[in-house]
């Protein structure tokens, strides 16, 4: 019964008997499963058959009432999950180095290599296609071979840490190597290729984003 559902969810999930328990999802339609819908972690609610009380406290509507639909439901949250989680490791680390190079150059050479009229520019650039292509990219099956991601998990993992680390290292050994080692003849050059790989070790970061 509707009844003997919410409190078996209710116990499920008030339980401190297992910290780690996994997540609580509940299905239903009538008016009566909406306190389980509403205390569940995840509430699937039927879009035809289900009523306005059980969408009203749900999470998520089944707009076709096939419970199939729930695996996709499943394979794209893991797909935008995935997506923020890629953008916030391309970002972290283009901008780090962006003001990691900003920084030594102003207080080493007293001119900054690299120009906010300049860094505001790429971004605008960048940072608008990187969003358009994570935000288009379409999940596949292999989501669902991969463990779920755990409530407690931060964002940023160790995986994305070292990669961020990782690539900051490899664009700022490049950007100072061409910028101390380089000649210093031609300064208009010099500036411009250093900009030039900066754009470049970008690309390289986007294109590497997959690892996480």
């Amino acid at each position: 019964s509707p009844s003997d559902k919410y409190v078996l969810v209710k116990h499920i999930i008030e339980s401190k008997l297992n910290p780690n328990r996994e997540v609580v999802a509940v299905t239903g339609d009538g008016t009566n499963d909406g306190p389980a819908l509403k205390k569940a972690d995840v509430g699937f609610a039927m879009g035809i058959a289900g009523t306005d009380v059980a969408k009203e406290a749900s999470d998520i509507i089944l707009t076709d009432d096939n419970f199939s639909s729930i695996v996709k439901a499943v394979m794209w949250g893991r797909n935008v999950y995935d997506s923020i989680a890629k953008f916030l490791q391309f970002q972290l680390t283009v901008n780090v180095v962006a003001v990691i190079v900003a920084f030594v150059g102003a207080c080493a050479i007293e001119d900054s290599p690299l120009k906010a009229v300049q860094m505001l520019w790429v971004n605008l650039i960048m940072d608008t296609l990187a969003s358009l292509a994570l935000a288009t990219e379409m999940p596949t099956s292999s989501l669902l071979l991969r463990k779920p991601y755990g409530r407690t998990k931060p964002l940023i993992s160790r995986t994305m840490m070292k990669n961020i680390i990782g690539h900051a290292i490899y664009q700022l050994v490049v950007i100072f190597f061409l910028l101390f080692g380089g000649t210093h003849n031609q300064d208009h050059f010099h500036k411009c290729l250093i900009r030039v790989s900066n754009i470049g070790s970008r690309l390289t970061n986007f294109v590497s984003k997959d690892l996480l």
